[in-house]
């Protein structure tokens, strides 16, 4: 085999961080379906659960999740755009925006893909049966079609979008994208003109519900046309910036602007509570197991937590896979020199974001066998 193969979803939040990465490195790549019966019969016996995205390279291996697969090809020295960026206080912003990106945005997300059923219930319904069950009749597809839906739709519950948050939710959103679009006006990517970790991260709810599905496709196209562009930008090969040659290079480097600076400070407004809770939470949820209980993998959510988030109290999962990408923003923090720490707490603190590199969970979370381990 020369080729890469990505199997994954056209709406699959995750996989479009992995497809955006893979395009963006120009690697040769055939995406197939998880309804592909080499899905069930060669990577899940590998992963040991449905789970996507999961890449299998040109010597047969099999790396589960998008940050894995971006470190993979990474590692293996074969990205001719690395994710990482050279600069070491920029690196660490952008593992902040890899984080939030995928995280900090489901609630969003999933707002806007189940909620709003007469906009985007037909697209859906034909988008999720052509990738699960392929070529299925009525019947199956609507049948399969209900079960999916229904797990989708407790699991955005989960992320703590219910009846109570959705005005809130939508407020947080429209906020956001408001600052990614002043900032995105100015630089063609979040972090100058290459994409990063960040962009990668961000990609994944923006392009697989937030521009996709048909209602928050509208929304974003009304109302934030540089994201749009953006998103364009991200799913493609090259960089389709042409509105950036025609305007002057921006007064300040992307990682000084004032909009990376608007961004950080709502991060730290919207996002960061919920990590402080889950790092508590956490702390006193591991001090009450027993040995045996933290041995082998564990499941994606170990529990819930309520929190308070724009003057509501929200009931969420609590993912150990979040710890882990929250430890790379730590890890990479703890590795600067002492005058690049400083200039990123002159970044972090103005914003209100430095409790992020202190919220620590008492014992790590590792990726094996590929999944979540806690560390022994």
């Amino acid at each position: 085999m020369t080729h890469w193969i990505l199997y994954g979803m056209p709406g699959s939040l995750y996989t479009a961080k992995a497809r955006s990465y893979l395009r963006k490195q120009g690697l040769p790549l055939e995406e197939r379906a998880p309804g592909d019966r080499r899905f069930t019969t060669e990577i899940i016996p590998v992963t040991g659960r449905w789970i996507v995205p999961v890449m299998q390279t040109p010597a047969g291996e099999i790396v589960q999740d998008g940050t894995d697969i971006i470190d993979h090809v990474e590692q293996a020295g074969l990205a001719t755009r690395s994710a990482y960026p050279a600069d070491p206080v920029a690196r660490v912003i952008a593992l902040i925006f890899e984080l939030f990106g995928g995280e900090g945005l489901l609630r969003p997300a999933m707002h806007y893909r189940w909620n709003f059923d007469a906009d985007n219930l037909p697209f859906l319904e034909r988008d999720f049966v052509n990738t699960l069950f392929p070529g299925a009749d009525a019947e199956t597809r609507a049948g399969v079609f209900a079960r999916s839906s229904g797990l989708m739709r407790k699991a955005a519950a989960g992320f703590g979008v219910t009846p109570e948050s959705f005005a809130a939710v939508e407020a947080s959103y429209l906020d956001f994208l408001a600052r990614l679009d002043a900032h995105l006006a100015i630089h063609p990517y979040l972090l100058g003109n290459d994409p990063s970790l960040g962009d990668y991260g961000l990609i994944a709810p923006l392009h697989a519900h937030l521009s996709r599905d048909p209602h928050p496709s509208l929304l974003m196209k009304r109302h934030a046309l540089h994201v749009w562009r953006w998103v364009e930008r991200m799913t493609t090969r090259d960089d389709d910036a042409a509105e950036f040659l025609a305007q002057p290079a921006p007064a300040v480097p992307a990682l000084a602007s004032p909009t990376l600076a608007a961004l950080l400070a709502f991060i730290a407004g919207d996002y960061l509570p919920e990590v402080e809770a889950m790092a508590a939470w956490l702390n006193t949820w591991l001090a009450e197991q027993p040995a045996d209980r933290l041995a082998g993998p564990m499941d994606r959510t170990v529990g819930r937590m309520t929190f308070p988030w724009r003057g509501l109290e929200l009931t969420v999962m609590v993912m150990p896979y979040r710890i882990w990408l929250l430890q790379r923003v730590q890890d990479a923090a703890d590795a600067l020199s002492p005058s690049d720490r400083q200039a990123l707490d002159a970044l972090l603190a103005p914003a209100g974001l430095a409790p992020l590199l202190t919220a620590r969970v008492t014992r790590r979370v590792e990726r094996r066998d590929q999944r979540e381990w806690w560390a022994t």
